[in-house]
């Protein structure tokens, strides 16, 4: 009796372990079922759920789990199966999990839907990328674009937009990214003749990414001012949008144009997009001081971007204090991290700058002070200082930098007595823009909100209301996980 008891109580455990959840395959057959039902009733929702569910399961993914989802997916034989399968590489088939053994005395039920067989070209190029297969998943990405070509569906535009993503990102890693500009061009005017807005968007990114790569800003700006209007279906391609768009906007000097995009790029992006908000508040940085403001503390101590953004933090106090030498000093300490943010061209702008603010804390200590002496605070070292120094004042009083006069025959700068702001429209003018960005920030809420599809104002039932209610928790938790998606 006590020896049944014992083996009861060894035996529990093991049961336990082997029900803690389903097995991935079994998760990937899910999926496929989701995939299935999205393509009959044309619901692009389901598409998109099934797309996160795989994200979060690709830490996951083996070859001889793919493998058996490719048999269980596909017809055996066929030219989508044997090409897939001939990219995973060959492994033992003692990693097989449990599931696959028990799947085997299932006869599986073979699906013909497009959007099932281009979900497991994605599957396999993600998997590719996540084992550094490079060379592999470009070929299977390039095998992928063709298979779309052909396929006009609009619950394939979801699932064809994450394969462009990757299609080029695959190209990026080997080095080759200019060999797709004219595909990504053709497959922009295909998406734009079909009617696909998303795959509008996602093309569009990757072209300013390509052209912006190569450090082809003119020809980005044209593809950009030419193409289609940008409506902001998916809240991720929109933050790329807006970050290429204030990258562009700052080679081309329209800094307050570039301050906007990237300040509402770094600010609608997720939190979990880490690396992209540095991306964004690095370019921000440097574009507020190229305007002539100083960051506030607090953005250079953001959580988890203390040590990214310590060079920019040390440039800006340079930038601050208006010394020359010490601006010097921490450009050619940080060379190497600004040439990888590329960057540097915009550092060297920043010299200008510098001057000024020196200059204008000179013009603030000083009543009157000699060219000599300015160029010696200042730190030129030019052949001639003196000459350059009053060169420099020159332009700063007639920009309206500084409130000063220069006596040439003397060789003194006079600066006249600072009078009280509040009597000056400065203040309105920082409250307008102020008030300006509270306004748009409403506008923007207003129209990006989501309405449910049942608005006709009848009466409802309680079984109704119940179901209603649990269709909109459920709309509401996929807007909340949507924007971690693609970042």
């Amino acid at each position: 009796m006590t020896q049944d008891v014992e083996m009861k109580d060894r035996t529990a455990p093991s049961n336990s372990v082997s029900s803690t959840g389903p097995s991935t395959l079994h998760q990937l057959k899910e999926i496929a079922s989701l995939i299935e039902t999205g393509s009959y009733t044309k619901e692009v929702r389901r598409i998109v759920r099934a797309i996160r569910l795989t994200m979060a399961l690709r830490r996951k993914l083996k070859v001889p789990v793919l493998s058996a989802f490719l048999n269980f997916a596909l017809v055996p034989l066929s030219e989508a199966h044997s090409r897939l399968s001939a990219y995973l590489p060959k492994e033992d088939e003692h990693d097989m999990e449990v599931d696959t053994a028990t799947s085997a005395d299932q006869a599986p039920v073979k699906h013909l839907v497009p959007e099932l067989e281009i979900y497991c070209y994605l599957l396999v190029l993600v998997f590719l990328i996540d084992q550094k297969k490079y060379n592999e998943a470009k070929a299977c990405s390039s095998a992928s674009i063709v298979r779309l070509k052909n396929l006009n569906r609009r619950t394939v535009d979801v699932l064809a937009s994450k394969l462009y993503l990757y299609y080029s990102y695959s190209y990026e890693l080997t080095g080759h990214l200019a060999e797709i500009r004219g595909n990504l061009l053709g497959l922009h005017r295909i998406t734009t003749l079909r009617h696909d807005e998303l795959g509008q968007e996602t093309l569009l990114n990757l072209l300013l990414r390509n052209y912006l790569h190569y450090n082809l800003y003119d020809q980005a700006e044209k593809l950009r001012s030419k193409a289609p209007r940008f409506e902001a279906h998916s809240n991720q391609q929109f933050c790329r949008y807006l970050f290429y768009l204030g990258k562009i906007r700052t080679i081309q000097l329209e800094y307050t144009d570039a301050k906007e995009s990237l300040l509402q790029a770094a600010r609608k992006a997720p939190a979990a997009a880490r690396g992209f908000r540095i991306q964004c508040n690095k370019w921000a940085i440097i574009v507020r001081l190229l305007l002539g403001e100083i960051p506030e503390r607090t953005v250079f101590m953001q959580k988890g971007m203390e040590k990214a953004l310590r060079p920019y933090f040390e440039l800006t106090n340079a930038v601050r204090i208006g010394d020359l030498e010490l601006f010097r000093s921490v450009a050619e300490k940080f060379a190497g991290t600004f040439s990888t943010d590329r960057i540097h061209n915009l550092i060297v702008r920043l010299r200008h700058n510098v001057i000024r603010t020196g200059l204008r804390n000179i013009s603030i200590s000083y009543s009157r002070i000699s060219l000599a002496d300015i160029a010696s605070k200042l730190r030129l070292d030019s052949a001639n200082p003196v000459a350059d120094a009053e060169s420099i004042v020159a332009k700063a009083i007639h920009d309206g930098a500084i409130d000063a006069t220069l006596d040439h025959s003397n060789g003194w700068m006079v600066s006249k007595e600072t009078g009280d702001i509040y009597s000056t429209i400065e203040p309105q003018i920082a409250f307008n823009s102020r008030i300006t960005f509270c306004l748009n920030m409403h506008n923007e809420a207003v129209r990006a909100l989501r309405y449910p599809p049942n608005t006709q104002k009848e009466k409802e039932s309680a079984e109704k209301r119940r179901e209603r209610q649990q269709q909109e928790q459920e709309l509401a938790k996929h807007i909340a996980e949507e924007e971690d998606d693609d970042f």
